[in-house]
């Protein structure tokens, strides 16, 4: 039996391992919302430490007791907090972040999201974008005691370390700076402005994440970078404008975190990126999340398409299957997916996106269960 890390190893070099690779909690692309995660650790009766992955996103940190209970592969390792800024003052309710973008709490049946309310190079110039106050990239704690705690999550434990510098995105955070529908019209009629902001956030990630490969870069085995390119039903924009506008930029950036660690590339985009997978293949992505089934069509036509090429991580479903079936067909959902992504290795089984307050604690078990029950090599179609 191999360790997870080995599983991991196995999986991402596209050959099959003792079984599929499970990710709950590895990341944040693939854990639990906070409000979901009390409830899982209530009818667990599994209390913990109540720590938070992301606190915009509202993303939990899962524990260590529930991770092997749950039998999850992977462990999350994420930059620090900045030491010398702090949020400015703002109404009640609001966040100002430090790419000037202001939040605002909307609440929902379970507690809240925060929502984008203000943008503020909304009516910017070209001038305007240079002369911006851009975020700091110098702050001790990015990595402070980082280097530390990969070192020992590398030596003392055998799971497989997803690290996430948090500065990965270059266009959603140049359309939440914009304003989405004024960012898709600059990609046509202004293109300067909407490089000039695009290519001062891709300045800004190359020197953050920088320091965090320098600190982590020897232990990890896969980095976490997204960028949402799609909906539900297509691509954003036209596939020649990303190749124009958007590709050189992420090429750009996956070059330059090659050049520090070995660990994997992975690519978070939902929706239906199926146009763009040979596109992010060739400029260094090795892993495609979320795999989401509900937008991509048919799967098992990528697996044959771009199996050799990307890991594909993620895969089941967040939409329905999850929230709304019942423990067996989550079971069959799991099966069904193994059954297209898992044969020839290269496939880690996850949940499509962070689940949220509506996915009922049984259904995550289930999921749990059914991996290991069904993701034994060598796979058995349904």
């Amino acid at each position: 039996m191999l360790t997870s890390r080995e599983r991991m190893l196995t999986t991402l070099e596209h050959k099959e391992p003792d079984r599929v690779p499970l990710d709950i909690g590895g990341g944040c692309s693939t854990s639990i919302s906070i409000e979901g995660y009390e409830k899982l650790k209530h009818y667990l009766n599994m209390p913990g430490k109540g720590e938070k992955l992301s606190e915009l996103f509202r993303i939990a940190k899962l524990d260590e007791n529930v991770l092997q209970f749950l039998g999850s592969d992977c462990r999350p390792l994420v930059i620090g907090s900045r030491i010398n800024w702090k949020p400015p003052p703002s109404e009640p309710g609001t966040l100002v972040d430090e790419f000037g973008i202001t939040w605002k709490q909307i609440p929902y049946p379970s507690g809240f999201y925060w929502e984008v309310v203000q943008h503020p190079l909304g009516e910017a110039t070209l001038d305007d974008v240079d002369n911006y106050p851009w975020p700091s990239t110098k702050d001790p704690g990015f990595t402070l005691g980082l280097a530390e705690a990969a070192k020992s999550l590398y030596e003392e434990t055998d799971f497989a370390i997803v690290a996430d510098s948090g500065y990965q995105n270059i266009w959603e955070p140049a359309y939440l700076m914009r304003g989405f529908s004024r960012m898709l019209t600059d990609l046509l009629v202004n293109p300067e402005i909407a490089l000039s902001i695009m290519t001062k956030i891709l300045e800004i990630n190359i020197s953050i994440t920088g320091q965090f490969l320098d600190a982590v870069g020897p232990y990890i085995q896969v980095i976490r970078t997204s960028d949402d390119l799609a909906t539900q039903e297509n691509l954003m924009f036209p596939p020649d404008t990303y190749r124009k506008m958007l590709k050189p930029l992420h090429k750009k950036f996956f070059e330059f975190i090659k050049t520090k660690t070995r660990a994997k590339i992975f690519f978070h985009s939902c929706g239906n990126v199926a146009p763009l997978i040979g596109d992010l293949s060739e400029i260094g992505v090795d892993i495609i999340n979320p795999v989401q089934v509900s937008a991509l069509g048919d799967i098992a036509k990528l697996k044959s398409m771009f199996g050799e090429r990307v890991v594909f991580w993620g895969g089941i479903d967040t939409q329905k299957v999850l929230p709304q079936g019942s423990a067996a067909e989550v079971e069959a959902e799991v099966r069904h997916r193994i059954g297209d992504l898992a044969p020839r290795g290269g496939f880690v089984l996850a949940s499509v996106h962070n689940m949220q307050p509506d996915v009922p604690p049984q259904n995550i078990v289930a999921m749990a269960n059914a991996t290991r029950k069904f993701g034994n090599y060598p796979i058995q179609k349904p």
